[in-house]
């Protein structure tokens, strides 16, 4: 999909026998003239050497044709200064490579490259218009039947079901300090009536997310995202952008007030939620799970594993008390109970479960720790509820006094459950050999399904996080690069070189 230019870009017509179109772009040296109007560009950056590759572009000419540019390390800072994504140049002699077969960015099978002799300058004062941006659309079918396989990088518009696992219904909230701690969020996305997609945005583009996000008056609801990765995460099909990702929300682009537009004629489709955002999970035995976390690809998921339990783990603490208000746990102040989340004093504590129990299947052993409303879904009763019947049997006991595990909890042995296990970055760190628990579903659930937990009002549990996925991140600007930009490039270009804004 092309946007236009709302006026007319600057062409001049003095050279145009000089000129050259991106169609007729071939492999090698042109000492001839490009005009167009740069879309984007970013640091294509080597994950594993800390090197950056180069400086990379989406650029379209004045007849819609788009084409991925590239700049050498070397060469970046004699054209930094000029670049602006939205303005229209001209490019004097430039070297045609070809395009990378993974992570593609444009279908054209050349890169232009700036060579040697490239002379980059805005063209002023002309009357050939060129469209402002290229979007590239696919649909949840045509995601999934390309996950994994590395190839093109598509775009994505939809609405927002979820952010970092909170509804829309309130206005979420949005830390940009946690955000760039786990250096990414993520965003349930539906796109028209399919199935809703879980989308990962990383570094910039969950940056991008909350600057633009808090800038909305009202909340923005629709969401387009470019040259996103269809992977398989965990067992579930997912979204994750990339170095070359930009974010969009209702008014910045036409496709974002199109897709408004059609949102709102169709309130219905806008307001589903829980019967929508279902992902599915992956079923495992323990020593799967086991498996799993030892992988170098391991990344942050849910899973479901059926498993018996076989005790209660005594000596630590089965419950603790949580900020009322976002169940984080509490703090006790000189005089009372603080939450360090909410920042607030003098807050009502109020008795979370986070029990741990020793469970096997017919292949491992392992200890779960049970959270929240998992805890209330094993055992039928909330933590609150256990804790306040022992304090009214033994009134003669201090508020300090730790309750010890209840009879609600032990009469569990030996029952046989699914449960939902959350690998978390504790476990792939090896900090932690216990596997969290967000849900517990009975042996009789037929669907292998799973409501992020934001639906589910379980403040105590964060979505789904993180994808330590540096493929994900900047894999796009790998594959055959080493040996496609030699040509175009001088001299060896591998020191290293400080990020644009660092």
């Amino acid at each position: 999909m092309a946007t236009k230019a709302n006026g007319k870009s600057p062409v001049s017509s003095a050279s145009e026998e000089k000129m050259m179109l991106f169609k007729d772009i071939s492999l090698g040296p042109h000492e001839t003239q490009l005009r167009f109007r740069l879309i984007h560009f970013w640091e294509a950056w080597n994950p594993i050497k800390k090197t950056i590759i180069g400086l990379e572009m989406i650029l379209i000419d004045e007849q819609g044709t788009v084409i991925q540019g590239f700049i050498s390390p070397g060469r970046i800072d004699k054209y930094l200064s000029e670049m602006k994504p939205g303005s229209v140049y001209k490019l004097d002699n430039f070297y045609g490579t070809s395009n990378k077969t993974n992570y593609r960015v444009s279908e054209h099978a050349v890169t232009v490259s700036f060579s040697w002799n490239s002379k980059l300058s805005v063209l002023h004062d002309s009357t050939t218009p060129f469209d402002e941006d290229r979007f590239r659309f696919r649909s949840y079918e045509d995601f999934a039947a390309n996950c994994d396989l590395k190839g093109d990088l598509y775009d994505v518009v939809g609405h927002m079901k979820l952010v970092n696992g909170q509804s829309l219904i309130e206005p979420p909230v949005l830390d940009e300090v946690e955000t760039a701690k786990k250096r990414h969020l993520l965003v349930h996305v539906q796109s028209h009536d399919g199935p809703v997609m879980k989308l990962y945005l990383w570094d910039q583009a969950a940056r991008d997310f909350c600057k633009k996000f808090k800038t909305y008056e009202n909340k923005p609801t629709v969401l387009l995202v470019t040259t996103v990765n269809a992977k398989s995460i965990g067992g579930t099909f997912a979204l994750t952008s990339m170095s070359s990702t930009r974010v969009f929300m209702d008014y910045d682009v036409q496709p974002t007030r199109d897709y408004l537009g059609w949102l709102g004629s169709n309130p219905e489709i806008a307001e589903q939620l829980d019967a929508e955002v279902v992902t599915k999970r992956e079923p495992m035995t323990i020593k799967e799970l086991f498996s799993y976390i030892k992988q170098e690809s391991a990344q942050e998921a849910f899973f479901e594993c059926t498993a018996t339990i076989d005790d209660v783990v005594h000596g630590s603490p089965w419950y603790y008390i949580s900020c009322s208000g976002c169940h984080t746990k509490a703090t006790k102040g000189p005089t009372s109970l603080m939450c360090g989340k909410c920042g607030k004093v003098n807050i009502v504590g109020v008795p979370q479960y986070r029990a741990k129990i020793s469970v096997y299947d017919n292949s491992d052993q392992a200890v779960f720790v049970l959270l929240g409303d998992a805890g209330r879904e094993l055992t039928g009763r909330h933590a609150s509820e256990l804790v306040s019947s022992y304090f009214e049997v033994n009134g003669d006991q201090g508020v300090e006094h730790e309750v010890p595990v209840p009879e609600a909890l032990i009469s569990t042995i030996g029952q046989r459950h699914k449960f939902c296990v959350k690998v978390t970055e504790h476990n792939l760190s090896g900090k932690a050999r216990s596997l969290t628990v967000t849900k517990i579903l009975s042996l009789d659930t037929s669907p292998a399904t799973d409501a992020p937990e934001g639906i589910q009002n379980n403040a105590s549990l964060e979505e789904a996080v993180g994808i330590a996925n540096k493929e994900s991140q900047t894999a796009s600007s790998l594959g055959d690069e080493g040996s496609k930009r030699t040509c175009a490039t001088a001299h060896p270009e591998t020191a290293k070189r400080k990020k644009c804004g660092d």
